[in-house]
């Protein structure tokens, strides 16, 4: 496939789960109420097309592949769980720029698990990008108690999603899409749900603003935004697509100016610039070992 077309929609993707913490906020319900309905919701709008396009090969599965989806489903869960935790505590622009941590972690799987090599150009990238991630949590530090567990649990969630991308990277080489993420989502959905129940988390009686909510997110970020992340592992490295995602931080940033009426430091320009610098390198490191190939 073109590599054009790959990135293409690759920015979509990164394009739709950028607003995803915005509607978290909008949301306002229990964080684990809003992650069980999220995956439960986006489980249910992916079996159909599945079932109709890839039903052959979803129950041709082998016992070895759904139990590497059912880890990465777990991962997903953890992802999500602690990371929607960490926005009602923690500023937008913390909790989103620490949970695409994840470039660190997935650029060293990728060299240890998957022996993939990592380029230069690559390595380039995350140390630029980190820098611009230290730029913009400089503009917006604070040291107390309660923003630094928001900010732990972001963080966490960082380690989870790298290493759901490193599973799903390995998993997409034999898995086609589609089956790969209906039983990634399911199983992401059921673990959620279980501990809504376990917890006591309400999960009826909501405002009807707080399912739309919840369900704008199950349909835009979820299945369209974090379906194309995970196509898109099996024509791009892990760790590029972990980069790509940095380009969240900013646009989560800006949204939630006139939205949430969050203002960010003026360091959200310079620190904005090295972080999608460092994702142009990336892909464009992508292209050149591609050509060189």
């Amino acid at each position: 496939m073109p590599r054009a077309v790959v990135y293409a929609w690759l920015a979509v993707g990164v394009a739709s789960v950028s607003a995803v913490a915005i509607f978290i906020r909008l949301a306002d319900t229990n964080p684990i109420t809003f992650a069980a309905y999220r995956m439960l919701m986006a489980a249910a709008i992916v079996v159909v097309p599945t079932l109709l396009r890839a039903r052959g090969e979803l129950f041709g599965l082998t016992r070895p592949d759904l139990l590497l989806l059912s880890v990465s489903g777990l991962l997903l869960a953890t992802h999500f769980a602690v990371w929607t935790a960490s926005l009602s505590l923690t500023s937008v622009a913390s909790s989103v720029l620490l949970v695409t941590m994840s470039p660190i972690f997935v650029a060293a799987g990728s060299l240890i698990f998957l022996r993939e090599r990592v380029r230069r150009m690559t390595i380039a990238a995350v140390a630029i990008s980190l820098v611009g991630g230290v730029i913009l949590a400089f503009g917006d530090l604070d040291w107390t108690d309660r923003r630094l567990l928001g900010d732990g649990l972001a963080l966490s969630g960082a380690v989870a999603v790298g290493a759901h991308l490193l599973i799903g990277r390995k998993a997409r080489r034999t898995v086609g899409n589609l089956p790969y993420i209906t039983v990634v989502y399911i199983t992401a959905a059921v673990a959620l749900l279980a501990g809504a129940l376990i917890s006591g988390a309400p999960m009826l009686g909501l405002p009807a603003e707080t399912y739309f909510w919840i369900f704008i997110t199950a349909l835009v970020p979820q299945a369209v935004g974090h379906s194309l992340l995970n196509w898109s592992l099996a024509h791009v490295s892990a760790t590029n697509v972990a980069l790509a995602v940095r380009a969240e931080p900013i646009v989560a940033t800006l949204v939630a100016i006139p939205v949430l009426g969050e203002t960010p430091s003026w360091m959200v320009i310079p620190g904005g610039a090295l972080i999608l610098f460092g994702v142009y390198l990336a892909l464009k490191g992508e292209v050149t070992g591609a050509a060189d190939a």
